[in-house]
């Protein structure tokens, strides 16, 4: 093989290797960074204990898309991968709701935390 020509073809190789690898680095690794805004609290009852299986609304302002969350034991609810929209929240259980509470687009937190009380009495 030609001398030039083999010169020539590593450094293609070499170019092309350092491009992958680079590029390669500087893609972001999902776990490092959550994506979007999480919002969370917990739906607690007049004496503040968990209300288990209330159903929590979050409804884009925008879109007006409906999302449901089935609280635990433990009454927490958690909405993660939000755009940075408007939201309205309320949670409901055997036919109470709980008041509407709003996430602002301008809030410009991560992690959003909204308790959601509802009198079960």
């Amino acid at each position: 093989m030609n001398p030039r020509r083999a010169l020539k073809n590593a450094f293609i190789a070499v170019t092309l290797f350092l491009a992958f690898s680079t590029a390669a680095h500087a893609a972001p690794d999902k776990k490092d960074k959550q994506q979007g805004r999480l919002l969370f609290g917990k739906v607690l009852d007049q004496q503040d204990n968990p209300v288990v299986n209330a159903v929590v609304y979050l409804s884009n302002s925008r879109t007006h898309a409906v999302k449901t969350y089935i609280v635990g034991q433990d009454g927490t609810y958690r909405f993660p991968g939000l755009s940075t929209v408007d939201y309205e929240v309320y949670a409901q259980y055997n036919g109470r709701k709980s008041g509407t509470k709003s996430v602002s687009q301008f809030d410009d937190r991560s992690q959003v935390y909204v308790d959601l009380k509802i009198n079960t009495q």
